[in-house]
């Protein structure tokens, strides 16, 4: 758990800090830093997205996980959880709590190094792919905290809970975790890092529903679980 803690910890020091420095942005600034961001994080994506070596498993995961994700309506308990939060808050919340709280919840949670950093430091104690991803997120914790405001420090708590159910849960998972596997959930979380830079962009007519496709990660696995039974 220490591995989650310390990301947790990270990214609610560098939203401080972009905080901090928020304030002093001129409202032209905050717009093209956003979309600097937005533009950063669809590349993210797609370098995560072209590794797949099975385009079949990341079309049929992301159909499956997306409506997995609607009769879950994660997205809107994501929203909920995010409001609450805001009213908790009071005046102190700021107009964009929950689009920072859910925007940047995503984009700790979703990637390889959030899944195999969780896994090495679960399995072998190895916290180097956590360390290093906290420091990355810490950094993109201060833009975004500069731009979408207070939501994005409360996403540390998003990141202790995922990262430490990942952690805890590592010693089940890992007889799934073959290379191949990995490679596919990495090009599925590849395709949800494209749908948040699109958010964060504003190129979709309407907010794209991310949090409800957060199901398709793990659909690789259970895709190799049943090939494997079939022999194929």
């Amino acid at each position: 758990m220490i591995a989650a803690v310390v990301n947790a910890v990270v990214v609610a020091l560098g939203a401080l800090l972009g905080l901090a420095f928020g304030g002093r942005l001129r409202e032209e600034h905050t717009g093209t830093i956003v979309a600097g961001l937005g533009i950063c994080v669809v590349v993210i994506g797609i370098t995560s997205a072209i590794v797949t070596a099975n385009i079949l498993i990341v079309i049929v995961s992301m159909v499956l996980g997306t409506i997995l994700g609607e009769l879950l309506k994660i997205e809107a308990r994501l929203d909920t959880l995010g409001d609450w939060l805001k009213a908790r808050l009071g005046r102190h919340g700021g107009s964009r709590f929950t689009e920072g709280f859910v925007t940047a919840s995503l984009l700790f949670c979703v990637g390889s190094m959030a899944i195999m950093g969780s896994f090495d430091a679960g399995l072998r104690g190895d916290y180097q792919t956590i360390f290093a991803k906290s420091a990355l997120d810490g950094v993109m914790a201060v833009t975004f905290a500069a731009t979408m405001g207070l939501g994005v420090m409360f996403s540390g708590l998003t990141v202790l809970v995922y990262q430490g159910a990942l952690t805890l849960l590592a010693g089940v998972v890992e007889p799934f975790l073959s290379e191949a596997v990995v490679v596919e959930m990495s090009a599925v979380g590849g395709v949800l890092l494209i749908g948040t830079g699109i958010n964060i962009l504003g190129l979709a007519p309407k907010r794209l529903k991310v949090g409800n496709m957060l199901p398709a990660m793990v659909l690789p696995v259970i895709w190799f679980w049943i090939a494997g039974r079939l022999g194929g």
